[in-house]
């Protein structure tokens, strides 16, 4: 099979690799889409993993081969798989925190999304692996992991009806959390960035204001837009840690703050510790997404709640991930999703 194996900064190799043998509880499926995440530019960019390796966990697919153990599954099924699995039952996994789990990073697919053919392990097969109906497209699927990831981040906040939330960054995370705010009834959903394209892609997708934060002061406009209330929900989808402390001052008393990326740069910062005791803040950090959010989101791309394949930009082939890496790396071009067709 053909797969595009990372070696290095810049360096893609489109590579001949065996197709992976599976086991009486597994299956390999014959990739269709794999999008590409944030975490695979960051690793292609900065080379954070060990080389070579296939990247890509993003993905769907139809079943080829099953294990005679496999009895929910079949031969020419369409699958979505997410490429974590917890544990379920250690200390983490029983207080609800199954991202946490030891064995949740342990896990994944094999060898990666960008490659022909995966083979998905039994753990997957029994937890993460879910079949796609008939009228959604395998790029549309590919996007039930991000999805899924924002669904699990926004449980932890309560949006209510009328609420109104500001979200930093509207890159496709950021404006998929606006889509869900939207969906929960949100009355107002603010997002700021400094790209106009970025903004004015959120618009499309149904956010109330953009704020381009080159142009105007974000804790000013948000003043005025609420009335001086503030906002009662922040979610932080951009990887800069001096967000934090913009989003501390902008919240309203008693709002809450997700942070929804790694800050890589500078991650010290300094913040009013006062807002903690005094005006209720509460602060939260979510990582990835868990099992029990795959259907759903799978079910809130069909009903269109999220406009899953209108908000991917560009498309690439497997042989050309690296450039796909390179546009996506590139914080002048104007992209909002990629897509990798296989």
């Amino acid at each position: 099979m053909k797969a595009s194996v990372f070696y290095d900064v810049g360096d893609f190799r489109y590579e001949e690799l065996p197709v992976p043998k599976i086991n009486d509880d597994e299956v390999l499926i014959k990739m269709r889409a794999c999008g590409l995440c944030g975490t695979d530019v960051h690793k292609a960019v900065a080379k954070t993993v060990k080389t070579p390796i296939v990247l890509g966990h993003e993905v769907s697919g139809d079943i080829v081969e099953v294990g005679k153990n496999v009895i929910d599954f079949k031969v020419g099924d369409r699958i979505f798989v997410a490429h974590h699995v917890p544990c379920f039952t250690c200390h983490y996994c029983l207080h609800g925190h199954h991202t946490l789990c030891r064995q949740f990073k342990a896990t994944n697919i094999d060898p990666g999304g960008f490659s022909e053919y995966i083979r998905i392990p039994a753990l997957n097969v029994k937890h993460s692996m879910h079949k796609i109906p008939e009228d959604m497209t395998y790029e549309e699927a590919a996007m039930a992991e991000p999805v899924a990831c924002c669904l699990h981040g926004q449980k932890y906040v309560n949006i209510m009806p009328e609420d109104t939330v500001l979200i930093m960054g509207a890159g496709q995370i950021g404006i998929i959390h606006g889509q869900l705010a939207k969906a929960k009834g949100a009355g107002k959903v603010f997002i700021s960035d400094i790209s106009d394209f970025r903004l004015q892609k959120a618009l499309e997708f149904g956010m109330d204001f953009a704020i381009n934060i080159t142009k105007e002061d974000l804790a000013e406009k948000v003043e005025e837009l609420t009335g001086g209330l503030g906002v009662d929900v922040v979610i932080i989808a951009a990887g800069i840690s001096t967000l934090l402390p913009q989003a501390i001052k902008i919240a309203r008393r008693g709002g809450s703050i997700i942070v929804f990326s790694p800050f890589d740069k500078n991650p010290l910062v300094n913040i009013d510790s006062s807002r903690f005791f005094e005006d209720e803040i509460s602060i939260v950090g979510t990582y990835s997404s868990t099992p029990f959010e795959y259907i759903e989101a799978l079910k809130i791309i069909h009903d269109k709640k999220i406009k899953a394949g209108e908000m991917i930009t560009h498309t690439f082939e497997l042989k050309d991930l690296g450039k796909a890496i390179e546009l996506a790396s590139n914080p002048n071009e104007k992209y909002l999703k990629v897509m990798i067709q296989i």
